[in-house]
């Protein structure tokens, strides 16, 4: 397994990290299962789990925790915030009321005095970032959190969140989580390059685009999502919309590819992400044992460059095939914010 830092923190992590969005009622509800997981991806040389508060409604950072006993030194650990844990408007966001509480909930679930890597879930123009990197830097401050950072937020609040910290005397984000695959290269245009600008450690997620390159989606075979939390998301995955058309079509074309190539199309689409200079660590989110034995040997596979040019022959740099995968709406494009 190799190490890469994590940014300009110090910290070194494996190119892969471990997704725990699926273990409990999303996904595994089999806890013992869940954490055997996690004890092998250990043992494979894994040594960053992610996980949040919101998976499971908090059972999958119980899970992680139990997993972890005894390990926790060994164990680069990041959850996040932001998203609603109950109907209380007040029990979600990037405020400092609830930040500052749930960070002590996500401590208690996960089983440890601090956390690596705390993400704000989702960016919101509505909060103050002067609020959010207050509350942030506090819990630095107090040791509960080492570092800090954000998921899948918009190039212009990264840039905005850097000044702001750098203005009022705070400390700064120095993680992104973004959406990556073959399937969903928009970062690449302006994102990739801002963080990489910025020394941002990068832990990308879903480089099986949601298990459109795990081999289930395929032309003769179109099987739909089997986790609750995929089968909620019919934008992404109803095959009778023609973005999810072009994401079929590509997944038949990678997959031929991968088979010329030698490797199998999940070793295929996790390499291609881990071979971006800007990317970290890859989030693999494994829901069996099976999946994560699938997963592992991709983080050896070296593609050639004549593989990558076959595959931005299939998707270009830059292009995402279906905008739903991008993971956040602005509120700018909202009926309501368009139209008087």
């Amino acid at each position: 397994m190799e190490f890469r830092p994590l940014g300009r923190t110090g910290v070194q992590v494996s190119s892969l990290c471990l997704g725990a969005m699926m273990f409990g009622d999303w996904g595994t509800k089999d806890h013992d299962e869940s954490i055997r997981i996690v004890h092998r991806a250990l043992d494979a040389g894994v040594n960053f789990i992610d996980t949040a508060d919101v998976y499971s409604a908090g059972e999958s950072e119980e899970i992680v925790g139990k997993a972890i006993a005894g390990r926790r030194d060994d164990v680069v650990l990041a959850t996040k915030v932001h998203m609603p844990m109950g109907r209380d408007p007040n029990r979600r966001g990037n405020g400092r009321r609830w930040i500052v509480a749930e960070v002590e909930s996500s401590l208690r679930r996960l089983g440890t005095d601090w956390i690596d890597v705390y993400q704000v879930h989702r960016y919101d123009p509505a909060v103050d970032l002067d609020v959010t990197l207050g509350a942030l830097t506090d819990l630095v401050h107090a040791g509960k959190v080492r570092y800090f950072g954000h998921s899948t937020w918009p190039v212009s609040a990264i840039v905005e969140a850097q000044w702001t910290a750098e203005r009022r005397g705070l400390e700064r984000p120095w993680t992104e989580q973004p959406t990556y695959s073959i399937l969903t290269r928009g970062i690449e245009r302006d994102t990739l390059p801002t963080l990489a600008r910025y020394g941002y450690g990068v832990l990308s997620y879903s480089p099986l685009a949601g298990g459109w390159l795990s081999g289930r989606y395929r032309k003769d075979h179109q099987a739909g999502p089997t986790s609750p939390a995929r089968q909620r998301l019919a934008d992404r995955f109803d095959l009778a919309l023609p973005e999810n058309q072009r994401k079929l079509d590509a997944a038949d074309a990678l997959a031929r590819l991968a088979e010329q190539a030698g490797h199998s199309l999940v070793e295929l689409a996790i390499a291609f992400v881990l071979r971006h200079p800007a990317v970290t660590s890859a989030i693999i989110g494994p829901r069996t044992m099976e999946h994560l034995e699938s997963q592992l040997p991709a983080a050896d596979v070296r593609l050639a460059d004549d593989v990558m040019d076959a595959i931005d022959a299939i998707v270009a740099p830059g292009v995402t095939l279906n905008p739903a995968d991008d993971g956040w709406v602005p509120p700018a494009l909202d009926p309501a914010a368009r139209r008087r």
